[in-house]
């Protein structure tokens, strides 16, 4: 067996693994865990095909602060585990249900394959010779795709404002800040001036 091929398999079988073990650990820190493990074989696989830039997307956007913020927003939450199991075993016949129609639009799917002449001989990208992978993308996402990817920063932008919004909340028995009664303080209406007369006192 080529190297290569050792190390596909390796990548495959540890994603494939963890994201089952995803789905059916118990402990929701545990299921974060196996997640970022699962990224990180994801990852793997991108550098086996070549594209490395793609890989250090997943580990730094994904591993470093998708799922560590999970990470922290699980271990933070007071999350009652008795509930949540009653609730998983209340909807456990509609997970299986949902579980084997996947399972048999796969095997349809791979029922069905059929490799077409010369596939095996194809490339993921085409080589440019004397640019990198990082070069290329950028080249690709400036230059022809550059309004559709200012929309999709767009979009997210949108996205972000819409999710703080939503989950803003007000309390009243909490001091806040306000910054523009600070700025529009004026002298005269805070500070008053006392001319005390000596031995008089305040």
């Amino acid at each position: 067996m080529m190297v290569s091929a050792f190390i596909f398999y390796l990548f495959a079988v540890t994603a494939v693994v963890a994201g089952f073990m995803v789905v059916i650990s118990k402990n929701p820190v545990h299921s974060v865990l196996w997640l970022i493990l699962t990224f990180l074989a994801a990852s793997g696989l991108f550098v086996t095909l070549g594209a490395e830039f793609v890989a250090m997307l997943l580990i730094i956007v994904y591993v470093g602060a998708v799922a560590v913020l999970f990470l922290f927003v699980v271990m933070m939450l007071d999350v009652d585990f008795a509930e949540l199991k009653g609730e998983l075993a209340r909807l456990m016949p509609l997970g299986l249900a949902i579980g084997v129609v996947m399972l048999l639009q796969l095997g349809m799917a791979f029922g069905n394959w059929a490799q077409a002449d010369g596939a095996a001989a194809l490339r993921v990208a085409p080589v440019i010779e004397g640019v990198d992978n990082t070069t290329a993308i950028g080249l690709l996402v400036y230059d022809q795709y550059l309004y559709l990817f200012q929309a999709s920063g767009l979009i997210l932008l949108v996205a972000m404002i819409g999710a703080i919004l939503l989950t803003l909340r007000h309390r009243k028995d909490v001091k806040r800040q306000n910054v523009l009664s600070q700025m529009y303080r004026r002298p005269e209406d805070q500070m008053k001036l006392v001319d005390v007369k000596p031995g008089q006192g305040l």
